[in-house]
């Protein structure tokens, strides 16, 4: 179930929690500091507050200053915190990461002057709150992870995932497969995540694609990995990766460059066909993303990130998420606006999203 956010920024979270349910609502829909503007249906479509109504810092802790929800009943797009690091191999704290996020992204408007994107003018938003994991068993919380989602993908609604560690998608992925069947996959980081087991464990960050192959959640011909680096203990550490069919794109093939010719090819290879796009923070250079769990050096670029986002919309994008932000390695909170930056880019790539 869903545990929805009420305090705000300059307070403590954790207080006055809810408790998701199908059909009640948690934010009546005039609450302060939310623009809505309707469309023929009469439906309301929230709209992040202005920074002329509206001071930064005032209002509720939630994404973008949307309003929190506790159905998708209604819902287009919906905002999803999963505050897990439990499955993390190095460094711990991405469960601090949807706070994080949610925090610096008070800095976002509504619109998308480099795109022409106006996201909050074609899909009804909403911020739906932070799934409750059990943080003392990994197995218990994707079953939890995996549960809610399929709620939230059955109501019609597109999830936009805050994280967490990259143990979350394979969970994530159960219950879009559930729905569309296998799908295309773009994932942008720094390692492929298709181990089998370690320390006799199948599931935790470096296992999620290799589960998710093992249970035909992946259209596997239409899988492209990009920013792959860093050293390994085989000389050939992407071979799994190749005889499954992925793309690999190594962040060495992409230093120096746009990144436009390489999403142009990959918007012919994923057709029309259902399309879900996970972006570990780890894929960019740690100058740029320190605050991640396990950093690997000459990665991407923010504007690459842009690239390969961008390069998405059109296509039929039906999740995403952005994974493994760590806090507590970037006390600046730049790691944390520039995470809370591609998933407002995720949203502007979504489907019936009008562009100007």
């Amino acid at each position: 179930m869903l545990r929805l956010l009420t305090s705000s920024c300059a307070r403590i979270l954790g207080s006055g929690v809810v408790t998701w349910r199908p059909s009640v609502g948690l934010l009546s829909p005039g609450c302060p500091g939310t623009r809505q503007a309707s469309d023929v249906s009469g439906a309301p479509h929230h709209q992040p507050s202005s920074a002329e109504s509206l001071v930064q810092l005032v209002g509720i802790c939630s994404m973008m200053h949307l309003p929190l929800r506790s159905s998708p009943e209604g819902l287009d797009a919906a905002f999803i915190g999963v505050p897990l690091d439990t499955g993390t191999s190095n460094r711990p704290g991405a469960r601090f990461g949807p706070r994080r996020i949610r925090e610096e992204s008070a800095m976002l408007g509504a619109v998308n002057p480099s795109t022409g994107a106006l996201p909050f003018q074609s899909l009804r938003v909403a911020d739906l709150g932070n799934v409750n994991v059990n943080l003392y068993n990994l197995q218990d919380s994707c079953r939890l992870i995996r549960e809610v989602y399929q709620n939230v993908i059955a109501a019609g609604c597109i999830p936009l995932t805050l994280g967490g560690d990259h143990t979350i998608t394979y969970p994530i992925l159960q219950a879009v497969a559930k729905k569309h069947g296998p799908v295309g996959l773009v994932h942008v980081g720094a390692h492929t995540n298709t181990t089998d087991k370690t320390l006799g464990e199948k599931v935790h960050h470096r296992t999620a694609f290799r589960r998710s192959v093992d249970e035909g959640l992946l259209d596997c011909k239409r899988v492209v990995q990009i920013g792959i680096r860093g050293s390994s203990v085989t000389l050939d550490p992407y071979r799994y990766s190749r005889s499954q069919g992925f793309r690999v794109v190594l962040a060495e093939d992409c230093w120096m460059k746009s990144l436009v010719p390489l999403m142009a090819e990959i918007r012919q290879q994923m057709a029309d066909k259902p399309l879900y796009i996970s972006f570990g923070i780890d894929a960019l250079d740690p100058a740029y993303a320190p605050g991640t769990g396990t950093p690997e050096i000459a990665g991407l670029t923010p504007s690459q990130a842009l690239e390969v986002i961008r390069g998405c919309q059109g296509l039929n994008v039906v999740g995403c998420d952005l994974v493994e932000v760590s806090p507590p390695y970037d006390l600046s909170g730049n790691t944390a606006l520039l995470a809370a930056n591609l998933l407002f880019e995720m949203l502007c790539a979504l489907p019936k999203v009008t562009t100007v």
